[in-house]
């Protein structure tokens, strides 16, 4: 024991600041992984299945919004018009569309009894048009919750809309789901792509379910009009380039009014990522309306953010100290630290994943974990230089 405590006391002050940072660094990212991002595969596991009688369940109206995207519309229409519910109807706004949407949507509802739609004339104010489709396909709605998507998703289950359904029955105002990404052909970093989908939507979930709701993803969520009537509309969030539903949501959400839909029947999807530019397009919009958000999110998520990146650097300025004062009870301590935290981030990511259907992660996950804030950072820079040339 004393040849221990010997070997510690001969540390070189740079030897115990860097072991000190790393052990702090270590246990902040534990805490993130274990009490925060487990939260919705804890969700998912406690849930227990409800019955409710199909006449207690609330009418839906669901408001899907399409601009100009005629093939993807006609291919998922069905999977939103096939819904196993007793209560919904299904909203499609055309947003100035010049291909064939209307034609397709006017042939759809000779079929489908429950499908109703309206248009946005083109030419439509085009910072705020997203906004105008919703508030018109809102304003149309003929049931109290709206459960919003969009043309190039589709629902997994023809119970998706039930799912939402059920869970409105327990007094939410706010609903959010997850909505994944899937590829029908080979698309370059399509795993990173994934992780970083998954990765997304386990912040704002894992947020709403710890009583803290900041966001939304339009393709996966609803609430009831009167919240929106009552918050006047999308009105806090005109002239901002996007902002409809993550926006929208950090305005009018609290821990009261906000829950989370969390199974693998209350999915939607998407296969319209044909590349990473489109993944930079779809993702930057969210990075660009992150700096309007209010509440804590943003810091408590940054503090996430910085100390992991802040856990590799000061892991590699340890091995190298370790190596040049021959040091190998800091070098083990330091790679032990390191294989805790992979094993720990692997086991919670991949639980998670299996949640939402999707595949697991193995040693790429080390990569994706490493490369994302910066990833972040550069969509962030196209998303504000973008905004800045379109103005």
């Amino acid at each position: 024991m004393n040849i221990v405590f010997s070997y510690f006391e001969s540390f070189s002050i740079i030897e115990w600041v860097l072991g000190a940072s790393l052990l702090l660094l270590f246990l902040i990212q534990i805490l993130y992984s274990i009490v925060l991002f487990r939260k919705p595969q804890a969700f998912v596991k406690k849930r227990e299945e409800i019955f409710i009688d199909e006449t207690e369940l609330p009418g839906i109206s669901v408001i899907v919004t399409s601009k100009n995207n005629s093939f993807e519309l006609e291919r998922n229409l069905p999977y939103f018009l096939n819904q196993n519910y007793p209560k919904y109807e299904v909203i499609v706004v055309n947003s100035g569309s010049t291909d064939d949407t209307d034609l397709i949507l006017k042939a759809a509802e000779q079929k489908y009894p429950q499908l109703y739609h309206t248009f946005i004339p083109a030419g439509a104010d085009e910072i705020n048009e997203k906004k105008l489709a919703i508030t018109l396909g809102v304003k149309a709605a003929k049931y109290d919750i709206v459960l919003f998507s969009d043309s190039y998703c589709r629902p997994t289950s023809n119970n998706w809309v039930r799912e939402f359904g059920k869970e409105f029955t327990k007094g939410k105002d706010i609903l959010l789901g997850y909505s994944k990404v899937i590829f029908t052909n080979k698309v370059g970093l399509g795993n990173f792509i994934r992780y970083d989908n998954l990765i997304h939507h386990l912040k704002f979930l894992s947020m709403a379910i710890a009583g803290r709701p900041f966001m939304g993803i339009g393709r996966n969520m609803a609430y009831k009009k009167e919240l929106f009537f009552n918050n006047k509309g999308l009105s806090s969030v005109l002239g901002i380039d996007g902002g409809e539903d993550d926006l929208y949501i950090n305005r009018i959400s609290n821990r009261k009014n906000t829950g989370v839909v969390l199974s693998k029947e209350s999915i939607t999807e998407t296969d319209s990522v044909d590349s990473f530019a489109t993944w930079r397009s779809i993702k930057s919009k969210y990075l660009y309306t992150k700096q309007f958000y209010r509440g804590p999110a943003n810091f408590i998520l940054g503090l996430e953010t910085i100390t992991k990146q802040s856990f590799y650097l000061i892991l590699l300025f340890s091995i190298a100290a370790c190596i040049y004062f021959s040091n190998y009870i800091l070098l083990g301590l330091s790679v032990l630290l390191f294989i805790i935290r992979f094993i720990i981030l692997l086991l919670i990511i991949n639980k998670n994943s299996v949640c939402f259907d999707s595949r697991k992660f193995h040693a790429n996950l080390l990569f994706f974990d490493l490369v994302q804030p910066l990833s972040n950072m550069r969509f962030r820079k196209y998303a504000n230089r973008r905004n800045k040339y379109s103005r």
